[in-house]
């Protein structure tokens, strides 16, 4: 079975044709600066493997779907002759609310129920959305998955997602801790289950998803019981751009001084914060590793603010699972910066964790265990591959 894979995000689109039998890549790429000036489509040729670039004025995310159709049926670097030749289109939707638990083949009433939660990801579920009915135009007849970023969070107890705040408001809004970059935790915590080779139900897994966005979720019997992004991927650690939890009084300290309103705030607390806000460098760790060589003392300061916010979550993880098997790293940092890894790591020595320095030091993006081989309790870094999870579950739906 041939599988599109979606994955709209406000401004960008990014695909993959995937067999799902064989789990072959037959075409990828990537469209950004959708509605903005300068647009384009990159992508790999499917018959020379070469990478091409494209400028094409998208003005929509139905303009960028054409695009990819249009690469994916080319002459020269095209993967199919047509596109009956792709059995489904599986499309990574963010929030899922309290709605979804799993992925599920859409519908009319799934459609909806995408549209009400709009205003819990008002950057991302309408681009889902927009993603989807283009398919739907361009592709009549093929069957659609949603595959949730929030979904695999559903198995939180309600003591782990609910807030310290009146419970009106959950009853009301639906206020509560929802975690995102779900596909990619279930895919890494799957993946470690298998490495430590022990009955599903007994295991005990962190997976630290660190990149731009970053989160940590503590993975018990294969189900998520904690996560630490919260009802918006703001909250948790210390991110890219993003603040990670901060005392809420902050807020309305800085709004009395800067004369700021709920949506400046905002603003500052996702873009303008973070790593970026801590360095005044960058929010690349690539960056802050050099600002650190060059004795940049607030490119430091944001590396050890950054660690140190994940050190503590995976502590307190560690205390509600009653232990851990082992710690596992993936995304952009988690997969290629030995040094976070190493930072974070040296505080779990105490639970019989070491680290590896020479293994560590030489991993990245790939798959290699970084604890010593007398360690009990293990480190991992594990590639994380969302849109071949967002496959996988397709198929499984459609089987």
């Amino acid at each position: 079975m041939k599988i599109l894979v979606i994955n709209c995000g406000s401004t960008t689109l990014k695909y993959q044709l995937i067999d799902s039998e064989t789990e072959k890549v037959y075409a990828k790429g990537l469209c950004e600066r959708i509605g903005i000036a300068d647009a384009d489509i990159a992508y790999t040729s499917s018959t020379t493997g070469e990478k091409k670039e494209k400028k094409i004025d998208m003005p929509d995310h139905s303009v960028a779907f054409q695009a990819v159709i249009d690469v994916l049926l080319d002459p020269v670097d095209g993967a199919v002759k047509s596109l009956d030749e792709i059995d489904a289109v599986g499309h990574r939707v963010v929030h899922g609310g309290e709605f979804f638990d799993s992925s599920v083949i859409i519908n009319d009433e799934v459609i909806a129920k995408i549209k009400e939660c709009s205003d819990l990801a008002p950057l991302h579920n309408p681009a889902n959305l927009l993603g989807i009915d283009a398919c739907s135009k361009l592709m009549p007849g093929t069957p659609q998955c949603a595959v949730f970023d929030t979904a695999f969070h559903q198995t939180m107890p309600e003591e782990a997602y609910i807030y310290g705040i009146p419970f009106s408001y959950y009853e009301k809004y639906k206020i509560r801790r929802y975690g995102f970059h779900g596909t990619s935790h279930s895919f890494v915590s799957k993946r470690a289950i298998e490495i430590l080779g022990k009955p599903v139900e007994d295991s005990k897994v962190i997976v630290c998803h660190l990149g731009g966005g970053a989160s940590i979720t503590a993975v018990k019997g294969g189900k998520s019981v904690d996560t630490s992004m919260g009802f918006t991927p703001l909250d948790g650690l210390i991110m890219g751009t993003r603040s990670g939890s901060v005392d809420p009084a902050i807020l309305q300290y800085i709004a009395d001084k800067e004369k700021m309103d709920v949506d400046q705030l905002l603003t500052l607390l996702n873009k303008k914060s973070g790593i970026q806000g801590l360095s005044g460098l960058s929010s690349d760790f690539r960056d802050i590793d050099a600002g650190i060589a060059d004795g940049n003392p607030r490119a430091k300061l944001a590396f050890d603010a950054f660690c140190y916010s994940a050190v503590k979550l995976i502590g307190g993880y560690i205390a509600a699972m009653d232990g851990v098997d082992m710690i596992a790293f993936t995304a952009g940092i988690g997969e290629n910066d030995a040094k976070v890894r190493a930072s974070i790591l040296k505080h779990f020595n105490y639970i019989g964790l070491h680290l590896d320095e020479e293994t560590n030091a030489a991993t990245h993006g790939k798959e290699a265990m970084i604890s010593t081989a007398d360690s009990t309790v293990k480190a991992y870094v594990i590639p994380t591959n969302e849109e071949l999870a967002i496959a996988r579950d397709t198929a499984a739906l459609l089987a």
